[in-house]
């Protein structure tokens, strides 16, 4: 048997033509400066920036990668309406582009998803159908649905029009950084990893248009199968009753994708890993220095500066992209409460 034929990587100009769709849609999230300035900055300059995805319509950056995935299709696929399979960011993506673009979606979404998710679901119109935990069984009924109901499966991550969408944020971040003055001076880009549709994004966005700059992907040490697939130079499966120990709902994905795996390969300088106490530790000091709500997956770049930043080893400016602020009130008073025990 030979290897099947490598897909061609998405390009910055798809990135670009998503940008362009997602106009009035999406949010521009700010650069919020973290922390104290470095001494002597004449304009008070910190070293880290935050770019809080959690601010976009539904809480999360998904709304890039959907709305680009579902304006991109025909009228027939329109009509024939989407169907998707997520743990609640992606799939709140999915529900509110398909209500603003007037489709018929439904979602597969664990039973054990966060009840704020699934109230978002709902009240954008999309219809839910529930299975067991694991990604595989959503997958599979996804796919049932699909072949049975003619529905347009629209995936979360591993998909040309979800990355170029997600891509957009990397665009972002280089116009302004450029804006703070720093258009000529390196940079280090922190993004979290699921299954790789947003840091394969943003770091083509971020390379394509600053090759100079370094972009280093961050999930939990409980689920760190992308760092282990990047270091093996393959695609390396993490069990579900592996990922499913951390508090990261959104980063419980087995296995990066077919198309979101070279895309990192060739783009991501590295990966680092958090443990589940810095992922608390990091929501309470964003609540408490940054005023941010965020959910455990949001709050793992931040924990990567706070905690590793000796691994960062960089001089320049350092973004974190803090991924979503969907998190249930009482799981959020919980997490934090352990967070601001550990010492914050």
């Amino acid at each position: 048997m030979t290897d099947p034929p490598a897909r061609p990587l998405v390009t910055l100009a798809e990135i670009q033509a998503a940008a362009e769709r997602l106009r009035g849609i999406t949010l521009r999230t700010p650069l919020l400066a973290f922390d104290r300035p470095i001494h002597g900055h004449p304009q008070g300059h910190p070293r880290a920036w935050l770019k809080p995805e959690s601010l976009q319509p539904i809480g999360a950056f998904k709304l890039r990668g959907a709305y680009n995935a579902l304006a991109s299709l025909t009228s027939d696929e329109r009509a024939r309406g989407v169907v998707t399979h997520s743990s609640g960011n992606h799939a709140q993506g999915v529900a509110r582009s398909a209500r603003l673009l007037g489709i018929r979606a439904v979602v597969v979404m664990p039973d054990d998803a966060p009840s704020v998710k699934i109230a978002g679901v709902r009240a954008d119109g999309a219809e839910i159908d529930f299975v067991g935990s694991s990604a595989e069984a959503r997958a599979a009924r996804a796919d049932e649905l699909s072949a049975r109901d003619g529905l347009v499966l629209i995936p979360s991550y591993d998909d040309r029009r979800i990355i170029a969408g997600q891509g957009t944020a990397g665009i972002e971040i280089v116009e302004q950084l450029a804006e703070l003055g720093y258009g000529s001076v390196p940079f280090t880009v922190l993004v979290p990893v699921g299954g790789g549709g947003l840091i394969s994004g943003v770091a083509t966005a971020v390379k394509s248009l600053r090759p100079d700059a370094r972009v280093l992907g961050v999930e939990p040490e409980l689920a760190a199968d992308a760092r282990e697939s990047l270091h093996a130079g393959h695609i390396v499966r993490w069990g579900p009753e592996l990922v499913g120990r951390t508090a990261a709902d959104g980063m419980r994905t087995t296995a990066l994708g077919i198309i979101t795996f070279p895309q990192m390969a060739a783009y991501v300088d590295d990966i680092l890993t958090v443990s589940e106490v810095e992922i608390q530790r990091a929501m309470a000091r964003a609540a408490r220095v940054a005023r941010l709500v965020l959910e455990p997956s949001g709050a793992t770049t931040l924990a990567a500066w706070l905690f590793h930043a000796h691994e960062i080893a960089s001089d320049g400016p350092v973004v974190a992209l803090l991924s979503g602020g969907n998190v249930d009130p009482g799981t959020y008073t919980a997490l934090v409460a352990d967070g601001v025990a550990a010492g914050g």
